[in-house]
């Protein structure tokens, strides 16, 4: 099914939008950018089967020779994971240039939100938003100012560890964007549970969360709502052990001048390293925690049935 020129919604996809189902958009660079074959194979079939059991359709949301895919079947999944092949990471900024030059690539959070938000979908889960990195407040993520102007319901364990948690979380309250814990008070660190920083608001339920949602964008506010998922405690790492791991990548980073789009790449796999992988053990399973309950929120929250043109 074609929105427009550039947008191919899955058949699967389509039926479920079409008929008010629930939907659950999941981003590709995890595939593309996250892990190696064919962990990255696996994980992108555990979430999309995760969302599924929980009676939702997953929309893996990814760029194939310049067309942007809501939702993809076996082989084209198959085929963004395999290895060999040059991809780009699609953020906001990159989607005039894939698509006009027949690009492929994986979507972030910033690309994903536009791409599901086109689409009709309203909910999303991904792991770790980005935000301000650390010693660099004007080294901001795209991911920030699109949650600022997108409506949907982001489902996230936080913003990534390796970030300026505290600075983030002053950048989402000056775009207005409401960061509410699920079953906390506290804001998350990716890996951990602890972070010492408030949430906007607590809720206990997705029932809680959608009246939220709709009550803000009922007044006009378009801004996403950010669903703050902590690991459960027997996953969680403690926060001291991997703040101490992080400082050692950041330090590695800066001696060896690492910059710009290559600093979270290597970030987080030295300090998966350096954590014998227990960091990256927690990454898959809040992936994991937090499809489920990105698919339990939107089977409290089916949108209006949205018609499509063949």
């Amino acid at each position: 099914m074609h929105i427009n020129k550039h947008l191919v919604i899955h058949s699967e996809v389509a039926r479920a939008l079409k008929n008010a189902r629930p939907v659950v958009a999941l981003e590709s660079t995890l595939i593309t950018h996250g892990l190696p074959y064919p962990e990255n194979l696996e994980l992108a079939a555990e979430m999309e089967q995760i969302i599924r059991q929980e009676g939702a359709t997953p929309a893996t949301i990814a760029v194939l020779q310049g067309k942007v895919h809501v939702g993809l079947d076996k082989d084209e999944l198959e085929k963004l994971a395999q290895p060999g092949e040059a991809r780009r990471k699609i953020s906001a900024r990159d989607f005039g240039i894939v698509l006009a030059r027949g690009e492929s690539g994986g979507t972030t959070v910033a690309a994903t939100m536009i791409a599901a938000h086109a689409s009709g979908i309203k909910v999303f889960a991904t792991g770790g938003i980005g935000g301000v990195h650390r010693g660099a407040s004007y080294d901001v993520s795209a991911d920030l100012p699109q949650l600022g102007s997108t409506p949907l319901i982001v489902v996230c364990a936080g913003a990534k560890a390796i970030l300026d948690l505290p600075a983030t979380i002053e950048y989402l309250e000056t775009l207005g964007v409401p960061v509410i814990g699920y079953q906390t008070d506290e804001f998350p660190a990716f890996y951990s549970r602890d972070s010492g920083l408030p949430v906007t608001v607590r809720a206990d339920t997705p029932a809680e969360i959608v009246r939220i949602a709709r009550a803000q964008w009922e007044m006009g506010i378009l801004r996403a709502v950010l669903v703050a998922n902590p690991l459960p405690v027997e996953l969680a790492l403690p926060a001291a052990e991997i703040e101490e791991k992080i400082q050692v990548a950041l330090q590695e980073a800066q001696q060896s001048h690492i910059t710009g789009a290559a600093v979270t790449p290597f970030l987080l796999r030295r300090v998966s390293e350096l954590s014998q992988r227990k960091s990256l053990e927690a990454n898959l399973a809040l992936l994991h925690h937090n499809a489920r309950l990105g698919a339990q929120i939107a089977c409290e929250f089916v949108p209006e049935p949205r018609v499509y043109q063949v």
